[in-house]
Parts: structure tokens; C-alpha cells; sequence
């Protein structure tokens, strides 16, 4: 049984930085790609960053990009999501799951997130 469990989040000041940690089980950790979601109620899910099995490839969205900095410890099993200079807009639950997405019984798993509040 996969399990995720995200922490790091909080209340922040604008330009401030917080940095979330995800602790994984069940899986090979480094037989996989790794990813930070978010999620504001109002919108969609997105995709924050990505990272390869060995560190050695970054994905980050435009809006993230120069700010945001992905990384894992595979002998710990623990992906990272470093954000500096945070703005309102990244505000949300941030969760982090397999790229693609973990899936189990048919319905993809996610973790229960860590909230990410950034005050103007």
C-alpha cells in the first residue's frame, strides 16, 4: 500500500519561503519519477514540478520557475519543493504523488496534503 504523507506548509508572509517535505512508503521510490501538485478549491489541479529517478532531469511550471526548486533523497525515500519568494497566488494544497500519478483500486492516490497560505 502506497502512503504519502506531506508536510512543511504553513502561513508566510509575501517573499517569504517555505520548504515542504514528502515522505513516501510502499513503492520503489527510485524506480520513479516524483512530482509537486497544488491545488486552490477554485481551480484544477496543477503540477508544480517534476523530478527523474536520479535528480538529474527538472520540470517546473512557468509560474514557478527561478522560485521553486524540486529534489529527492532517495535513500530516505523524500522528495522536496523549496519555494522562495512566495506570492498570494501560491497559495493552495500542495501534494506530491508519482508522475504519473499513483493509481490504486483504479482511482489515482493522493496524500492529504500540506496547506500553503501566503499573505500579501
Amino acid at each position: 500500500q502506497v502512503q504519502v504523507v506531506e508536510s512543511g506548509g504553513g502561513l508566510v508572509q509575501a517573499g517569504g519561503s517555505l520548504r515542504l517535505s514528502c515522505a513516501t512508503s510502499g513503492l520503489t521510490f527510485e524506480n520513479w519519477r516524483m512530482a509537486w501538485f497544488r491545488q486552490d478549491p477554485r481551480k484544477e489541479r496543477e503540477l508544480v514540478a517534476s523530478i527523474a529517478w536520479d535528480g538529474g532531469h527538472t520540470i517546473y511550471a512557468d509560474s514557478v520557475k527561478g522560485r521553486f526548486t524540486i529534489s529527492r533523497d532517495n535513500a530516505k525515500m523524500t522528495v522536496y519543493l523549496q519555494m522562495n519568494n512566495l506570492a498570494p497566488e501560491d497559495t493552495a494544497i500542495y501534494y506530491c504523488n508519482t508522475y504519473p500519478p499513483w493509481a490504486q483500486g483504479g482511482r489515482a492516490y493522493w496524500g492529504q496534503g500540506t496547506q500553503v497560505t501566503v499573505s500579501s
